[in-house]
C-alpha cells in the first residue's frame, strides 16, 4: 500500500493547518513543512485545500458574507507546464491559490494581438465603468483609458479566442461578456478596484439580471509599453508585467474584499499599452 493511501487527514491535522493560516503562514510554507515532516505532497495539498476552504466558509458565514459560488478554474492541480486550449498549447508561468491568480504565456499570437488592435482602434471611446446606483454606465476618473467592446462571437477571430478562453479556464463561452479592448497612453491608468458588483449598491440587481455576478477576469496583453502598465494586486503585493501575448487570470467566488481580488492597471510611464479583457459571469450573459 502506498504512503498516499495510508496517510490519514485527521481532525488534529486540520486544526494545525487552520492554526498555521491564522498565524499568517503562507500556503507554500505550510506545504513545505508538511512534506518535510513526512507527508506525501498530494495528501498534504488535499488536506490544505479542503481544510482552508472549509475554514474560510465557516468564517464567512459567521461574518455574514455572501455565499461562495462556483468559479472558472484552470486545471493546474498537477502543476502542468502547458495547458491544452484547443487550438494551441498555453504555458502556465505562475500560479497563486489565495487569491486564485494564474499567469499564462502565449495565449495569443503576435498576429492575433495585432489584428485585435487594428479592428478595435477605429471604435475606441473614453472607457466607462458601471454606474452602481442605477446599473448604467458612467465616466470614472479612476479609469483613464479608451476602449470598445466586441459582440460575443462577432467574427472568426473573436470566436476562436473565446473558444480558447472557455477551454482554458473551464467555463462556458455563453457565460462570458463581450471581449473588451482597452488602450492606455502615457499617464493613463486604472486605479485598484474589484470587478464584482457590490451587492449593497441599488443598481446591482439590474446588472445581475444579465448573467449573475462576475466570477472571473482574464486580461490579455496585446502590446507592451516601454515602462509601467503592470497589472497589480495590492493585497498580495503582486505585479504582472504586460508582455504581449501573455495573460493574467483571476477568480473571485464571492462579492467581497475577502477574495483579495483587488487589482488595477498601474500608470503607463512610456509607450502605449493595449489589453483585451474578458469578464466571466455565473450564468449565461445576455
Amino acid at each position: 500500500m502506498s504512503t498516499a493511501q495510508t496517510q490519514q487527514i485527521t481532525p488534529e491535522l486540520r486544526q494545525w493547518i487552520v492554526e498555521q493560516a491564522q498565524a499568517g503562514h503562507s500556503a507554500e510554507v505550510v506545504l513545505k513543512s508538511m512534506v518535510a515532516s513526512g507527508w506525501n505532497e498530494d495528501v498534504a495539498i488535499e488536506a490544505m485545500e479542503g481544510t482552508l476552504k472549509g475554514h474560510l466558509e465557516q468564517q464567512a458565514a459567521q461574518q455574514g458574507l455572501p455565499a461562495a459560488v462556483p468559479v472558472p478554474d484552470p486545471k493546474i492541480d498537477e502543476a502542468p507546464l502547458y495547458l491544452d486550449a484547443g487550438d494551441r498549447q498555453v504555458c502556465v508561468l505562475q500560479a497563486m491559490y489565495q487569491p486564485r491568480v494564474v499567469v499564462f504565456g502565449g495565449l495569443l499570437s503576435d498576429e492575433e494581438c495585432a489584428a485585435l488592435i487594428e479592428m478595435a482602434a477605429p471604435r475606441l471611446a473614453r472607457s466607462l465603468t458601471v454606474e452602481t446606483k442605477s446599473g448604467g454606465e458612467e465616466i470614472n476618473a479612476d479609469r483613464t483609458s479608451n476602449g470598445m467592446f466586441f459582440e460575443r462571437g462577432e467574427n472568426e477571430l473573436i470566436r476562436r479566442i473565446e473558444a480558447r478562453i472557455a477551454r482554458l479556464v473551464n467555463w462556458p463561452q455563453e457565460n462570458g461578456e463581450g471581449l473588451q479592448v482597452l488602450h492606455y497612453r502615457p499617464g493613463t491608468e486604472y486605479k485598484p478596484h474589484y470587478d464584482y458588483f457590490d451587492p449593497k449598491e441599488p443598481g446591482t440587481p439590474t446588472i445581475l439580471k444579465r448573467g449573475g455576478q462576475r466570477v472571473g477576469t482574464l486580461i490579455m496583453y496585446l502590446a507592451e509599453p516601454e515602462k509601467g502598465g503592470a497589472t497589480s494586486f495590492p493585497d498580495v503585493h503582486l505585479e504582472v508585467a504586460p508582455k504581449r501575448g501573455n495573460a493574467v487570470f483571476f477568480s473571485y467566488d464571492r462579492a467581497h474584499p475577502s477574495t483579495r481580488s483587488l487589482h488595477g492597471g498601474t500608470p503607463v510611464l512610456a509607450g502605449e499599452k493595449w489589453i483585451a479583457t474578458k469578464w466571466l459571469r455565473e450564468r449565461k450573459f445576455e
